[in-house]
């Protein structure tokens, strides 16, 4: 398992794609933990403060999983991750709340990567908005979950290259 400092030097592709948006500010930050009602783990600040938003390197692309899920039997994909702030036809940490209705997905959760059917979310249904939320896999065409991390920073941690797993899977 690679160390935060590790993942943070290289988590981002090395372009800046569409879903990447303009640098994140204290002012945007302070907006965004108060428009979701939460506070954002320090670790995806860290993130999100050198890139706000974007495609995932090749090297931080997946999770594993113990449990299969609708995607694959050992690991989920996480291969970008939402910025903060608004953009059209880029989802933003500012479309969660209607991303949260339209999915029928459980509150309070935080959306940071997914297309709908599935998501990777920040979960502070256990600790409350000001603590430290725990990674969850969320499946909405099944509704299924599955817990992958304490914490943001442990997820980041366990992240790993998808073409590490079976292929055949």
């Amino acid at each position: 398992m690679a160390g935060f400092d590790e993942v943070k030097a290289t988590f981002w592709a090395g372009r800046d794609t569409p879903m990447t948006l303009p640098p994140l500010t204290g002012e945007l930050l302070g907006e965004a933990e108060r428009e979701l009602g939460v506070t954002l783990p320090s670790s995806l600040v860290e993130l999100l403060r050198l890139r706000n938003g974007g495609v995932v390197a090749d090297a931080w692309n997946a999770f594993p999983t113990a449990e299969p899920t609708s995607w694959a039997p050992d690991h989920v994909p996480f291969d970008h991750l939402a910025g903060i702030g608004s953009a059209a036809g880029t989802i933003t940490l500012s479309d969660n709340a209607y991303l949260v209705r339209e999915w029928d997905l459980p509150s309070p959760v935080v959306l940071l990567s997914g297309d709908g059917h599935y998501w990777v979310a920040l979960d502070y249904r256990a600790c409350g908005a000001a603590g430290e939320p725990s990674v969850t896999w969320l499946d909405a065409d099944f509704g299924t979950e599955l817990h992958l991390a304490d914490d943001f920073r442990a997820f980041v941690c366990g992240l790993t290259r998808s073409d590490h797993f079976d292929e055949a899977d």
